[in-house]
């Protein structure tokens, strides 16, 4: 028991301390966390998953890869197909044949499998992997288009591969039992079997859509209900046939992602929290699972089989089941590039190597160390070669964290300009079309629309804002819209106005609901609007080791307020009561200051007014910023 109890804790660590580590440094989390496992099994024999959990490895490992489909289904919405749903088809149709194809032809011609083992890896191959891909989007900003087409097709196809692989080692179990067998008597029964688990996922769906709306489970049990509710499908849909699980729990979140049922919205910060937990532990789990006898099956014709499955099974598959589309060029080659494979490759393949080997299929233990080999060669060619590709390709995003401004204000306007005036990419959101006349006439990047609304989420690319400051008039509604960013864009990362420095406490709201305050005093929105008006101006101000930030405070007038800074990687850090940000040289300090105050002494200071600029002490005229 203890030692069961260490193992699990051990698998916490270093998953988690492989996801930390992956985000203070920019590193692929995957990568990290296949080496924590691998250090953390063979080679120091600290933790042996199949001592420590003997026959229940292979469920447990079997119901977190279903919940983690399920929880990639509720992250697709049909609206996002608009611009990628031809590619998503096709590369679920055309693409799993293709790559099926020459996946197996690759496996026997060129890593010398026999004709069933390269069949059926094939078929595991049509697989990418929604627990490597989505980690990889959202560390790189790569454009909508290509990032949904790459987010669908490992959801989709993840249950494909599994199905594929099931059908393989059907009729090859049929020919050894039955030698004249044939694809007719294998496949129809395995599509009517994948058809009623779709079923079955759709009518879960259906249950929870119809339940939680009218009050029929509680609040605090949503989440375990939904939960209990997704590993009973899984289990049910796998009586039915092996494998079917995946698709009965991918169709279930499919389905319930795109039914509209509000009060689902309240769980997805746990379901995110909970896959990840999954994701951690379990590639840990199988990369310490992993044993060095696995990898004497490696030689250098697998190692051209890899080159192959990079250079040309991807490429190809992609290319040729694209080609007609509407996809620019550039998006194809990078599509075609990104292909990761995760846990799903990893855990079917040790499965039917084991399966195979009943049926006579000595050599069919290389599928568990080549699977291995295959996904850390994925995870590391793509995984740090992502950006890069992005770049080449011009598919990726707005490079600088960018600021998301919610609410059209004078204040807003100015605010937008003078980062605009410093690289960082800026949109101005709001409901009223009236209010955000000032942000189209000054030429701001603006969208005319509720923040709140769901539909928000599909019509307005929110991947390149990494900060939010809700700062419309009413204070209620900005701390409505900081809570409800807090848990995608980060707690630390969503700010408002705070309360008017003449305002009644007995209608203030608490810290707890509202987003950090915009300025250390606390001004409010009527502050700062009052003080727009009176001409305060914005005033930026670069750091250097000569000029440090207490050089720069005293340079500013009396009653002048610092905003915030930029550090030179473009990131924003505002200066609040809570966790005031610490100054280096190279920031740009941005202050909010009197209209009297002059532009300093060095040349890297500049004062706006409405978009103009003034004059510097010494009577010249200053450069634009």
């Amino acid at each position: 028991m203890e030692s069961q109890a260490l193992t699990i804790a051990l698998i916490g660590i270093l998953g988690i301390g492989a996801q930390w580590i992956a985000w203070r440094t920019g590193w692929p989390a995957i990568v990290l966390m296949l080496f924590a496992g691998f250090m953390a099994g063979p080679v120091t024999g600290l933790i042996d998953p199949s001592a420590a959990f003997g026959d229940l490895l292979e469920p447990m490992i079997g119901i977190g890869v279903a919940l983690i489909l399920f929880e990639g289904g509720l992250s697709l919405d049909f609206r996002e197909l608009r611009h990628s749903g031809q590619a998503v088809w096709r590369l679920a149709t055309i693409g799993v044949l293709v790559g099926w194809a020459l996946g197996a032809a690759a496996g026997f011609y060129i890593a010398g499998m026999v004709w069933p083992i390269a069949i059926l890896f094939g078929g595991i191959l049509v697989v990418t992997g929604p627990t490597v891909v989505l980690p990889l989007l959202r560390q790189s900003n790569v454009q909508t288009r290509p990032a949904s087409i790459l987010k669908w097709e490992s959801i989709v196809n993840d249950p494909t591969g599994a199905l594929c692989a099931v059908i393989a080692y059907e009729y090859f179990r049929k020919v050894s039992e039955f030698p004249g067998a044939s694809l007719f008597e294998v496949v129809p029964p395995l599509i009517i079997a994948a058809v009623m688990a779709g079923l079955i996922g759709y009518a879960a769906a259906r249950l929870i859509a119809w339940l939680f709306p009218r009050g029929a489970v509680p609040e605090y049990l949503k989440v375990p209900v939904l939960f209990t509710v997704v590993i009973g499908v899984f289990v049910i849909s796998n009586k039915i046939e092996h494998e079917a699980g995946l698709v009965a729990v991918t169709v279930m979140g499919i389905a319930l992602a795109n039914m509209n049922v509000s009060s689902l919205r309240s769980i997805h910060p746990f379901k995110e929290n909970i896959a990840v937990l999954l994701v951690s532990g379990i590639f840990i789990v199988l990369s310490a699972s992993l044993e060095f006898s696995d990898l004497n099956y490696l030689n250098w014709r697998f190692g051209l089989f890899l080159l192959a499955l990079l250079f040309l099974v991807r490429p190809l598959t992609v290319l040729i089941s694209l080609l007609g589309s509407g996809v620019p060029w550039n998006e194809r080659l990078f599509v075609a590039w990104i292909a990761p494979r995760g846990i799903v490759l990893v855990a079917i393949s040790g499965l039917f190597a084991l399966r195979l080997t009943d049926l006579g299929y000595g050599d069919a233990n290389v599928l568990i160390g080549l699977s291995f080999a295959v996904v850390v060669t994925t995870i590391v060619a793509h995984g740090f070669t992502i950006d890069l590709v992005a770049k080449l390709l011009k598919v990726k995003g707005a490079s600088r964290p960018g600021l998301l401004i919610v609410g059209s204000t004078p204040w807003t306007i100015a605010l937008a300009k003078e980062m605009r005036a410093l690289k960082t990419p800026v949109m101005v959101v709001d409901a009223s079309w009236q209010r955000l006349s000032a942000a189209r006439r000054e030429g701001l990047p603006c969208y005319h629309g509720e923040i709140l609304n769901e539909a928000t989420e599909h019509n307005l690319d929110l991947a390149p804002f990494q900060v939010l400051v809700a700062a419309t008039d009413n204070e209620a509604y900005n701390a409505l819209v900081c809570n409800e960013f807090a848990h995608e864009i980060g707690r630390d990362s969503v700010y408002q106005l705070g309360e008017n420095v003449d305002g009644d406490d007995r209608h203030s709201l608490p810290d707890s609901i509202r987003g950090r305050a915009l300025f250390s005093t606390g001004l409010g929105v009527s502050d700062v609007n009052e003080r727009q008006a009176q001409g305060w101006l914005f005033r930026k101000t670069t750091l250097s080791d000569e000029f440090n930030f207490a050089d720069a405070q005293e340079k500013l007038p009396e009653r002048s307020e610092t905003l915030l800074l930029i550090r030179e990687s473009g990131r924003l850090r505002f200066f609040t009561h809570a966790a005031p940000p610490e100054p280096c040289a190279g920031d740009t300090i941005i202050s909010f200051i009197p209209p009297s105050m002059p532009v300093a002494e060095d040349g890297s200071n500049d004062v706006r007014k409405n978009g103009q600029q003034s004059q510097d002490a010494r009577g010249k005229d200053p450069q634009p910023i």
